[in-house]
C-alpha cells in the first residue's frame, strides 16, 4: 500500500494478465452486488425523506460515506493480513479491472453490426450506454460504442491502475466504488440533481489526473496530431474528464464523436469532439485496439519498474 511501491507496480502486470485471461466473474461480481445495495439504500432514503435542495445533497453525501466507508475499511484490513496481503492485492485489482469485459461488450455490438443485425446491436449497446438506443441507426450505434470504449477505457482500466499504483488495492477499490455510484447517481436530471451531487463530484476529483493520463496514452498509441487537435478544441467543462478522454481518443482515431443523444426520451445536445470522420462498425475494433495497446503498455512498464526496484 506504499506510495509508488515496487510491489504495487509489479502486481499491476499480474492483475492485468488475470483480467485479460479470465475476464470478469460470470456468476457474481462484487461491483454488481455493490450496485444492488446502493439501489436499495437509495430507494429506502427516497421513501422516507425529500431529496431536493440542501437536504438532498446531505443525504447523498451520507449515502456515499455509508456505502464506500465500510468496504474501504474491509479492503484495507485484508490487504494488511500477513502472508496473504499480496494475494489479496492482486485479487482486488483483478476484480476492479474491467478492460476485458469492456472489450467483450464492444465486440458483441461490432459483430451484430457487421452481420447487419441492427436490432441486436441496439440491444447490445444498451448494456454499455445510458442513452436511449431503440431508434439508433448504424452510425449512431457505432458512435455510442466507440465513445463508451474510450470513456470506460479510462474508468475500468487506466484510472483503476492509477489508484492502485498510488495506494494498492484500497485505492483501486475506492475509485471503482465511487465510479459505480457516479454511473448510477451522477445525472444532471430532476431525480439526481441533488442526491447524486456528491457521487458525481467525488468521481470527478478521483478521475481528474487519470483522465489526462488516459488522454496522453491515446495520443501516444493513436494519431498524435489528431489527438492534440482534439485536446485543443475540447472546451466543455460540464463533464471535464469524460469529454476530454473522448475528444483526444476521437482525435487519435480521426473520428467525429459527441453531438448529443436521447436520454429518457429527451434530446440532450453535447459538443462535437475529436476528428472529422463519422464512426463505422470497423472503428469499434480500432477503439478497442487503442485501449488494449495502452493497457498493455501500462502493465509492462509498471511490471518492469516494480521488478527493477525490488532487485
Amino acid at each position: 500500500m506504499l506510495l509508488f511501491s515496487g510491489t504495487c507496480l509489479t502486481l499491476v502486470g499480474l492483475a492485468w494478465l488475470l483480467d485479460r485471461w479470465l475476464g470478469e466473474p460470470q456468476r457474481f461480481h462484487p461491483l454488481v452486488g455493490f450496485g444492488q445495495v446502493a439501489m436499495a439504500l437509495e430507494n429506502g432514503i427516497r421513501r422516507r425523506f425529500s431529496v431536493s435542495g440542501f437536504q438532498g445533497r446531505l443525504l447523498g453525501l451520507i449515502a456515499v460515506v455509508f456505502l464506500v466507508g465500510p468496504g474501504l475499511v474491509l479492503v484495507v484490513w485484508v490487504s494488511l493480513i500477513p502472508g496473504w496481503g499480496l494475494l489479496w492485492q492482486v485479487l482486488l485489482l483483478y476484480l476492479a479491472l474491467g478492460g476485458k469485459s469492456l472489450e467483450q461488450h464492444a465486440l458483441r455490438v461490432c459483430q451484430a453490426l457487421e452481420c447487419g443485425d441492427l436490432a441486436e446491436s441496439r440491444r447490445r449497446v444498451g448494456y454499455m450506454v445510458s442513452r436511449d438506443t431503440q431508434a439508433m441507426e448504424t452510425p449512431d450505434v457505432a458512435r455510442a460504442t466507440v465513445e463508451s470504449v474510450l470513456e470506460n477505457g479510462c474508468d475500468a482500466l487506466f484510472a483503476t491502475l492509477f489508484w492502485f499504483i498510488l495506494f494498492g488495492g484500497p485505492g483501486a477499490v475506492l475509485f471503482r466504488l465511487a465510479n459505480t455510484l457516479d454511473a448510477m447517481w451522477g445525472y444532471r436530471n430532476e431525480r439526481y440533481l441533488y442526491f447524486g451531487w456528491c457521487a458525481a463530484r467525488l468521481d470527478d476529483v478521483l478521475g481528474y489526473v487519470p483522465a489526462r493520463l488516459t488522454a496522453v496514452t491515446y495520443l501516444v498509441f493513436g494519431h498524435a496530431r489528431g489527438a492534440i487537435e482534439g485536446w485543443k478544441r475540447c472546451t466543455q467543462r460540464k463533464s471535464p474528464n469524460a469529454t476530454l478522454v473522448m475528444a483526444v481518443g476521437g482525435g487519435a482515431l480521426g473520428l467525429r464523436l459527441g453531438g448529443g443523444g436521447y436520454y429518457h426520451g429527451q434530446w440532450q445536445a453535447s459538443p462535437v469532439l475529436g476528428g472529422s470522420q463519422p464512426p463505422g462498425p470497423g472503428d469499434i475494433r480500432r477503439a478497442m485496439r487503442l485501449v488494449r495497446q495502452g493497457g498493455m503498455a501500462w502493465a509492462i512498464v509498471c511490471f518492469l519498474l516494480g521488478l527493477g526496484s525490488l532487485l
